[in-house]
């Protein structure tokens, strides 16, 4: 027979209540409680009744997450983490890509408000392009990054500040000659900007004045795009003493197009990215990069966004992950 409620809340020696609440995630319940709590769950192979659930409550038991580009590492280690998170307490999430287009964010938050999903984790990336603006009636909806605005909860690592102090790391050797991989001379996504002023904020406080040729332009966040771009790049420029590139993607293929010109990381020029997805830890050198917990992201995304589903009234909340500057292999 299919475990119950009751089944679990006996096995854990708690009130059906309380198993409740550890599988909606509304009513805090003590770490160990918890903990047992899933682990009767785990024995009995009990999976939440989605069904019965949405005829009680008139929820569907699914969120949605929407990501600009779900074929990234980045992405890809986020999705994982929410899909953790939200699976032990009982939700299914649906993931979707928006291709960093307003119109697809539209369409998800239209979804929301229809009841398909109750309720949308988004990434979204041009401020004045979002669909979460003035005008707009939102769904129960948190937004992870850079875009910054007062209609929605969000959940971001300062990219200003982590951009600075990885400037400031890089030329703590005495190097001078910093550039920066991932500007945007066309559409300008929020993070970009972010890294870019942090980037040039540590410039500043060094005393190193901007040079635009220190500034390399590529449109597309891929290791193919990094590469290239970087290739074109030194066809008509000196190697910089220190590469400090948006995400670790670009920074792999940095390093690969140095790689293929024989010019050494770290002897010849420092490398460095943001992100801390797993293959950076695995590149050789090993990717120096800006650190920050993942599941902590997911975590505190999915909390506000079940918060934000049982009352929508309550004020706009933000909340910032720490980073940590990793120095590795490639800027040591």
């Amino acid at each position: 027979m299919r475990a119950t409620v009751k089944d679990v809340a006996r096995r854990a020696g708690v009130s059906p209540k309380t198993v409740s609440n550890v599988m909606n995630g509304i009513v805090p319940v003590s770490g160990p409680t918890r903990l047992r709590v899933e682990q009767a769950m785990q024995e009995l192979d009990y999976v939440p009744n989605l069904s019965a659930r949405g005829l009680r409550n008139g929820r569907s038991g699914v969120i949605g997450l929407a990501l600009p580009n779900l074929g990234t590492p980045f992405s890809a280690e986020i999705a994982q983490c929410v899909v953790e998170v939200a699976h032990a307490q009982g939700w299914s999430v649906q993931i979707e890509e928006t291709g960093s287009d307003p119109h697809r964010e539209q369409e998800l938050m239209t979804r929301a408000r229809a009841n398909l999903i109750d309720g949308l984790i988004l990434n979204p990336v041009v401020l004045n392009e979002s669909a979460v603006r003035v005008g707009v009636a939102l769904p129960p909806v948190v937004l992870l990054g850079e875009v910054s605005q007062e209609l929605a909860d969000r959940v971001y690592v300062d990219s200003f500040a982590a951009a600075r102090d990885m400037t400031l790391a890089l030329a703590r050797p005495g190097r001078r000659r910093i550039a920066v991989l991932g500007i945007n001379r066309g559409r300008q996504s929020a993070t970009a900007i972010q890294r870019t002023q942090g980037y040039e904020a540590a410039l500043q406080s060094l005393g190193i004045p901007r040079d635009e040729t220190l500034m390399i332009a590529c449109e597309e966040w891929t290791p193919g795009s990094a590469a290239d771009s970087l290739m074109q790049y030194l066809d008509s420029h000196p190697v910089p003493e220190a590469l400090f590139c948006f995400t670790d993607s670009m920074a792999l293929g940095a390093l690969n197009a140095l790689w293929k010109r024989g010019i050494r990381v770290p002897d010849d020029i420092a490398v460095a990215g943001f992100d801390d997805i797993a293959d950076g830890r695995f590149a050789v050198p090993s990717l120096s990069t800006v650190s920050f917990d993942k599941r902590a992201i997911a975590a505190e995304a999915l909390r506000l966004l079940i918060e934000r589903m049982a009352d929508r009234s309550h004020p706009q909340r933000v909340v910032s992950v720490p980073y940590t500057i990793e120095e590795r292999g490639s800027s040591r």
